[in-house]
């Protein structure tokens, strides 16, 4: 691979990086975190609300947008090591998942963005 490919394309891959702080910052979304959550990670988007097909396709630091809310969306998050969930068209959260989430320092955010949406504004700034 020539030189200045190889520069390039490490360039675009630190772009596609930053942190959940980062995140909260530009996206203007309510968000339920603590400093070990706001520190982690975000390498790339996943977008599913089937939890199955998220513990087989989602990938460590990714951010995982849904509309589920249910406690088991704490549980996949924290086995595949998700840096965050986007929670979107404002549904509602348990205060139990919110919890749990605390515990697991995973950070939630919440949005009435469609999934779709949410897709295109993570693209749009870089995670």
């Amino acid at each position: 691979m020539d030189i200045k490919v190889l520069r390039i394309a490490e360039f675009l891959e630190r772009e596609k990086q930053m942190k959940v702080r980062e995140l909260a910052e530009k996206s203007g979304f309510q968000v339920h975190a603590d400093e070990i959550a706001f520190d982690k990670e975000i390498e790339g988007v996943f977008c599913g609300d089937l939890l199955s097909w998220v513990m087989g396709n989602c990938h460590e630091s990714n951010a995982w947008i849904t509309v589920q809310t249910h406690l088991n969306v704490v549980a996949v998050a924290a086995l595949k090591e998700i840096s965050c969930l986007i929670i979107v068209q404002d549904a509602s959260i348990p205060q139990e998942t919110l919890d749990k989430a605390k515990e697991e320092h995973i950070a939630v955010f919440e949005t009435s963005m469609s999934a779709y949406e949410a897709c295109v504004f993570c693209h749009e700034i870089g995670c």
